[in-house]
C-alpha cells in the first residue's frame, strides 16, 4: 500500500487527509503540521500516524504540500535534503494557489515529479471538486494510482495547468460564495417567518439538489432556471429582483477578483 504524507493539516490538508482515510489504512497516512497538536488531533480521528516534515519527505510515496504559497519556499528548502536522499520514487502533490509545477520543482531543488491539484473543502465529506494537472514526468501508472487512492475526495477534473487558477476561482473559492448564498436565502426565509434551522436546511438542500440536477441532466443552467419560472409566477419576480440588484454581475466579479489575486501570489 502506498504511503501518503501530508505536510499541513489545516482546512484543506485536513479535508484531503480525511478523504484519503476512506481508501488508505491509517498506518499509511503520515500527518505533519507546524502545530503538532493539530496533527495529533486529526491522527486520533483517522487512526493515522503523527510525523514531521522531514520524515514525510523521506518516507511518503505521495507528499502533499498543504501549506500557504508564502510558506512553500521555506518548507521545500527544509525538505530538499530528504528528497535528494531518496532511493525510492515519489511524487510531490502541490495545492499552493498561484504556484506553477515548474516553480515547485525549482524550490524543491530538482526536477521531481509533481502533480498540481486545487481541491475544495467539500472533499472532506467526499463531495469535492478537485482540479489536477500532472507534470510531464509523472508516470501514467502513478497518476492512475493517485486518482484511485484519492477517489474518496469526490470528483476529479483534469485541466491544462494554465487553466488551474481560473478553475480554482470557481470551484476552490466557490464554496465560500455558495455559503454566502445559503446564508442569504436562509435570512430571507427567517424574515418571512421560518425558524432559522428550517430555513438553513431548505436553502442548503435546495442548492445541493439544484447542483445535482445541473450535473446529471446536462441541461444549460438557463434552461433549468426557465423551467422554474412560470409566466406571471412568484419565481420570475424573485429573478427580476436579483437581476435588478446585479446578482449575476456580482458573482462574475467575485470569480474574476479571486482569479486576479492569484497573480499577487506568484
Amino acid at each position: 500500500m502506498a504511503v501518503l504524507g501530508f505536510i499541513g493539516v489545516g482546512n484543506m490538508g485536513g479535508a484531503l487527509a480525511r478523504a484519503a482515510a476512506a481508501r488508505v489504512p491509517g498506518s499509511s497516512l503520515l500527518l505533519a503540521n507546524r502545530s503538532r497538536e493539530k496533527a495529533e488531533k486529526l491522527a486520533a480521528e483517522l487512526g493515522a500516524v503523527v510525523s514531521d516534515n522531514f520524515s514525510v519527505a523521506a518516507r511518503a510515496d505521495y507528499i502533499f504540500l498543504a501549506v500557504k504559497p508564502q510558506a512553500l519556499p521555506g518548507v521545500l528548502a527544509e525538505l530538499a535534503p530528504a528528497l535528494a536522499g531518496r532511493k525510492s520514487p515519489f511524487v510531490l502533490v502541490s495545492m499552493a494557489a498561484g504556484t506553477s509545477i515548474e516553480k515547485v520543482r525549482q524550490l524543491a531543488g530538482d526536477a521531481w515529479p509533481v502533480i498540481r491539484i486545487m481541491p475544495n473543502t467539500p472533499a472532506s465529506i467526499g463531495k469535492g471538486m478537485i482540479l489536477y494537472a500532472p507534470g510531464p514526468d509523472v508516470p501514467e501508472e502513478r497518476l492512475k494510482e493517485f486518482l484511485e487512492l484519492m477517489s474518496g475526495a469526490g470528483r476529479f477534473t483534469r485541466l491544462e495547468e494554465r487553466l488551474i487558477d481560473a478553475g480554482s476561482s470557481v470551484s476552490g473559492c466557490g464554496p465560500a460564495f455558495a455559503d454566502l448564498f445559503i446564508e442569504a436565502l436562509a435570512d430571507g426565509g427567517v424574515a418571512c417567518g421560518l425558524p432559522r434551522s428550517a430555513a438553513v436546511e431548505l436553502a442548503a438542500q435546495m442548492l445541493l439538489g439544484s447542483a445535482a440536477l445541473a450535473l446529471e441532466s446536462g441541461k444549460h443552467p438557463g434552461e433549468l432556471k426557465d423551467a422554474v419560472c412560470s409566466p406571471g409566477g412568484t419565481t420570475i419576480q424573485g429573478v427580476r429582483v436579483l437581476e435588478k440588484s446585479g446578482f449575476r454581475s456580482a458573482v462574475m466579479e467575485a470569480v474574476i477578483a479571486a482569479y486576479e489575486k492569484n497573480f499577487d501570489l506568484k
